[in-house]
């Protein structure tokens, strides 16, 4: 029987997903011993935390070099911990950087691993697999279309579901989302959604805000900033003139729902964002370096995750230079104006949600790891 399960996720969305898995774990095995890397959801339902999400918020090529040191440190350090408490299953959710890395470490102590999110090697690394094929026991996929391609290379894969569909909830309806936070009820709300890493927010953010006042003196849309709940409001105040825009923090769902438009940054949110029927357009600055490396390696069309999943465009991306103030501003009021065009985007979101199975990832991720020994 699995008696410790050792987990590593390494951002906001892990710790949000590894949450849901934390607490079936729990729930099916009340005794099981569950530590690793994670954040303050996980650690809510009863992690025990040897690293903090907040410690490891930097991204791309230029900015992981940055930050070897501390990396190599904290590998070393949980090796250690596989090492001495033996864990049973060593579940590894997204975060492939280091993950993928640390799985051929954890290997050598004989840990069952079990890869929950799979790295988007149908976008680029597709050398990856098989690295994967030779340290991962299964990978749980969240997006149908990954089962076959894993299959196909000899590696034991299950679709269990994507884990949004558990957590896709506002427990506020317009009106009482724009009693609580102040807002015109008869006036468009525009979400800005520019994720939770900082260098990701300094490259985007800016162009949203300017972007989302041009369309604000255009038709009097109020502007409403969701604010990751790893961030603090200061941050972004004490940054940028947020002189009458609204700021909401750790109510992410709630601001997409009620929203009648938004800008997001390219990445899971899109997808939170279409299972809400929230139109948007997405966004994606990073830094030259990272992006040219990038655009190099990455084989898809699209780089919104909602284009993706759907197969084709359905909403618009803007990516570097042309991610201007203008060009967003002028898609979101095209959008905004046309009542139509509105509804078409709604009706292929939709359509998009249902391609992502049925809620309960969570629950089927547990029963597996516990199957695992």
């Amino acid at each position: 029987m699995v008696q410790r399960v050792m987990i590593i996720a390494g951002e906001a969305s892990g710790d949000l997903h590894g949450a849901g898995v934390v607490r079936e774990l729990k729930r099916i095995s009340p005794s099981v011993d569950v530590y690793g890397v994670g954040g303050e959801k996980m650690k809510r339902e009863g992690m025990d935390l040897i690293y903090h999400i907040n410690e490891l918020g930097f991204m791309g090529f230029v900015e992981v070099l940055k930050h070897l040191p501390f990396i190599r440190t904290m590998e070393h350090t949980l090796e250690q911990i596989v090492r001495f408490k033996r864990p049973d299953v060593l579940l590894l959710i997204d975060y492939p950087g280091f993950n993928l890395r640390f799985a051929r470490i954890a290997k050598r102590y004989q840990v069952k691993i079990v890869y929950y999110i799979s790295p988007q090697i149908w976008a680029w690394h597709r050398s990856r697999l098989k690295k994967i094929r030779s340290v991962v026991d299964t990978m749980l996929v969240i997006l149908p279309f990954e089962r076959e391609l894993y299959r196909a290379e000899g590696i034991d894969a299950e679709f269990v579901g994507h884990p949004l569909l558990e957590v896709l909830e506002s427990k506020l309806d317009r009106k009482n989302f724009c009693k609580r936070f102040s807002l015109d009820e008869k006036k468009a709300i525009i979400a800005l959604l520019p994720g939770s890493r900082k260098q990701e927010i300094d490259s985007i953010f800016p162009v949203m805000l300017s972007a989302a006042r041009r369309v604000s003196e255009q038709n009097g849309a109020s502007i409403v900033v969701g604010i990751a709940p790893t961030l603090e409001e200061e941050y972004f105040r004490t940054l940028y003139n947020l002189q009458g825009v609204h700021c909401v923090k750790g109510l992410t769902y709630e601001v997409m729902a009620n929203a009648d438009f938004a800008f997001v940054t390219s990445g899971t949110a899109t997808l939170e964002t279409a299972c809400f029927g929230t139109p948007m357009v997405v966004v994606y600055k990073t830094s030259w370096v990272t992006y040219l490396i990038g655009r190099a390696l990455v084989r898809v069309k699209h780089i919104g995750l909602v284009n993706i999943v759907a197969g084709k465009m359905i909403a618009p991306e803007f990516i570097q230079l042309n991610a201007t103030a203008k060009k967003l501003a002028a898609s979101a009021m095209k959008l905004l104006s046309d009542e139509q065009q509105r509804a078409d985007m709604k009706t292929k979101l939709s359509q998009v949600k249902e391609m992502l199975g049925s809620a309960g990832a969570s629950r089927r991720v547990a029963e597996r790891v516990l199957q695992m020994k």
